[in-house]
């Protein structure tokens, strides 16, 4: 075994991260009325009145208004407001609103403030800085009364120091308003970006959440209403969003257990799905998806992953609703949106406790035998036990939509939040929590999340667990967005057998299928020859472009004639959502990885390049930037390329573990253990850098030391199969 057997820099397909679908085609949603066009909300409010009464008062219609009298929120009467040494102050002049604040050189200067967003609990503001693009000032209005702390300015990042240079400052790429926020404040937005000039032209038909947001573009609705057609006589809404899940449905209870029971199952997802549009932890691939069409063919959404849940399904980042209320026991029975919002107005359909026992018996559920808290306390609320809150934005709480049964025995175990001594009884353990619950409850209340210990061991690389992971993948009474995360973890493990997850590529829910598909991409080549070329046919946009990355390696060897049609159209959709968020540096890697993979280094070194000028700590572009070079066999520009990296992201473990591997092939061994030491340092998560260094270590003649490295790995990573055959290899 030699270090050349570890100098292959992996390619990840990086997704910009910022729901379950029906298999339509998004043809089929929009037959017949392709060529209707958003008219604004003004055209509903004549027949739906109602409706736009409630819709006017909700947090949608102010989700980005023009910067005026009436809608400005804050205080621009020069009050300043002071953050990391920097007073900033706000302003009126002329009529219009501005502020004096650091711009991108880090000096004051004075930006006007064109627009509002958001209205409660915080209020934020937009400032065109030129080419079109529009940023978001990380400096916010607190919108809540003075006595509940508000009317103020604050930081959206007040324990942190966000300088000039900062990804994270008002003026950078994550506050950019036009990728990272204008879609879901704004009805019917193109970002509209042009990657030649890197200019943005975004255009909207309605500032705000409007009526066509949901339902679609409502010109084919509005003249089949006009034309005085009888409901009899028409065929159709005229809308692509026809969001009649709910229609004739009635819930009742069941004696024996008291839960509530749908008088027909839910068979559909369009409600959700629309909803999912916003309230999903999740990155855009088109603006020419209308509301109605599967969700997953304008969007890819984020799934159960460990940087953004906890193992056991609670948020560990901000996650907003979709994925915690597709694991829940809710989703499940078909409940949907609006069962308990009210979807014009946003609010909930009835107060507090009352939303929950308009289907679950108060009798059973909201008495103090149940809730162990004396009624009308907040400890009895439904929603302080079943969906605990967290704070983003400093001040704005939100619910977990999962409805989960607290278990403070889980917390104790795994490590997992515990609402019962976080909301309320402080300086209480976990431990004390669950011996009181199965005290009063008579024994453990399991839950609907089951999977929790199933992804603790998954995710903690514990020996066993693949077996386990499988099972979930395979349990067709589990959530699909369980199942997918299921799969999307056994990407990690080295002994599952990919080819088993075949039988899954016809599983009807989109998440299973594209998670399935991506574990396919690491089968050999003939089972992927079989297995894939179906899938990119497939109804759903994410899972044809994810079987065309599967297959994309093998796209311009030995993929048969007759599937070469159908892969091109599913790699020029990959393409197109790449170009779609061109000003993005994920996106740019993407399409470098694509060339690479494909052998085109002239295009992947091109985009790559350009991931840098985006973004100069962009790390994975510096990473295959210099693989680029490598199969061109230019070590010494592969070796500078990745300096370069180091300059802008010195902590960057992966740079370090590179330039070793650059030096090693270079037969400059001395100056890449350093290297690699430093990445294991900063690393210590990664099996890869511990084997790759114990490995150079052997070769370089420090056998013992290299043992040394190997099986302190073998004690952190033990189900690791490169280092258990490291091992072996080096006795």
């Amino acid at each position: 075994m030699t270090i050349a057997a570890s100098v292959v820099v992996a390619l990840t397909f990086v997704t910009v991260r910022w729901h379950s679908s029906s298999v339509r085609r998004a043809a089929d949603v929009t037959s017949g009325i392709a060529a209707a066009t958003f008219t604004g909300s003004g055209a509903c409010a004549g027949c739906h009145e109602p409706q736009n009464e409630l819709w006017r008062t909700s947090q949608h219609a102010g989700a980005m208004a023009v910067a005026t009298d009436a809608t400005v929120l804050g205080r621009f009467d020069n009050t300043t407001f002071t953050y990391d040494g920097i007073t900033s102050t706000f302003f009126r002049r002329d009529g219009k609103f501005g502020v004096r604040t650091d711009g991108p050189d880090g000096r004051l200067a004075e930006y006007e403030v064109t627009h509002t967003f958001g209205l409660f609990p915080l209020q934020q503001y937009l400032v065109p800085v030129g080419g079109g693009r529009i940023q978001v000032l990380g400096i916010a209005w607190d919108a809540r009364p003075t006595s509940a702390g508000g009317q103020r300015w604050f930081h959206l990042h007040p324990n942190e120091k966000i300088s000039s240079t900062d990804p994270l400052h008002w003026t950078g790429l994550r506050q950019n308003w036009n990728f990272m926020c204008a879609d879901c404040h704004a009805t019917n937005l193109k970002k509209g970006y042009d990657a030649s000039s890197r200019t943005f032209n975004t255009t909207w038909t309605e500032l705000g959440v409007g009526c066509e947001s949901c339902h679609g573009p409502g010109s084919t609705h509005v003249a089949l209403m006009r034309g005085g057609m009888s409901t009899s006589a028409r065929t159709g809404t005229g809308l692509t969003a026809n969001l009649d899940e709910r229609k004739g449905v009635q819930w009742t209870v069941s004696a024996p257990t008291g839960a509530p029971l749908r008088s027909v199952p839910r068979t559909t997802e369009r409600e959700i799905d629309v909803c999912a549009r916003c309230h999903a932890r999740r990155s855009q691939l088109t603006d020419t998806a209308l509301a109605g069409q599967p969700l997953e063919d304008a969007f890819r959404v984020s799934l159960l992953e460990p940087a953004l849940f906890h193992p056991d399904g609670q948020p560990r980042d901000e996650v907003y609703n979709y994925a915690s209320f597709a694991e829940s026991k809710m989703h499940a029975n078909g409940v949907t949106c609006s069962d308990c919002h009210d979807p014009h107005a946003g609010s909930l359909r009835a107060p507090g406790n009352v939303t929950c026992t308009r289907c679950h018996q108060a009798a059973r559920f909201d008495v103090t035998a149940h809730t162990l808290h004396r009624a009308g306390t907040p400890a009895a609320a439904c929603a302080t036990c079943h969906m605990p809150v967290s704070t983003y934005m400093v001040i704005d709480p939100r619910h977990d939509h999962s409805f989960r049964i607290p278990r403070p025995d889980r917390a104790a175990a795994l490590g997992v939040p515990d609402v019962c001594t976080s909301a309320c009884h402080a300086g209480k353990s976990p431990a004390w929590a669950a011996a009181v619950v199965r005290q009063r409850m008579g024994g453990e209340v399991a839950g609907y999340q089951s999977f929790a210990e199933t992804f603790r061991a998954a995710d903690a690389a514990m020996i066993g667990v693949t077996p386990r992971l499988m099972a979930l993948a395979e349990d067709a009474a589990m959530p699909a967005i369980v199942r997918a995360s299921a799969l999307e973890r056994l990407q990690a493990r080295q002994d599952v057998n990919v080819s088993a997850v075949v039988p899954l590529l016809n599983e009807r829910n989109p998440l299973v299928r594209r998670a399935a598909v991506t574990l396919l991409g690491r089968a050999d080549d003939g089972t992927r020859l079989t297995a894939l070329p179906a899938l990119l046919t497939d109804p759903i946009r994410t899972v044809r472009t994810e079987a065309a990355l599967a297959l994309m390696d093998l796209a311009d060897r030995v993929l048969p004639d007759s599937n070469r049609p159908a892969f091109d159209r599913a790699f020029d959709e990959f393409v197109a959502e790449q170009q779609f968020n061109a000003d993005r540096p994920e996106a740019q890697a993407n399409l470098g990885q694509a060339w690479l993979q494909r052998n085109r280094l002239d295009a992947a070194q091109k985009a790559f390049r350009e991931a840098i000028s985006l973004d100069r700590r962009f790390v994975p572009a510096y990473v295959n930037l210099s693989d680029v070079f490598r199969l061109l066999n230019n070590e010494v520009e592969a070796e500078q390329v990745l300096r370069e990296g180091l300059a802008m992201a010195p902590s960057a473990a992966v740079l370090h573990h590179a330039l070793g591997l650059a030096l090693v092939r270079q037969h400059r061994v001395p100056g890449a253990l350093p290297e690699l030491a430093r990445a294991v340092a900063l690393d210590a998560d990664s099996p890869r850098y511990r084997y790759v260094y114990a490995v150079a270590l052997h070769d370089s003649g420090n056998v013992n030391e290299a043992r040394r490295v190997l099986h302190a790995a073998a004690v952190r990573f033990p189900g690791d199969r490169a280092i258990a055959e490291a091992i072996d290899a080096y006795r």
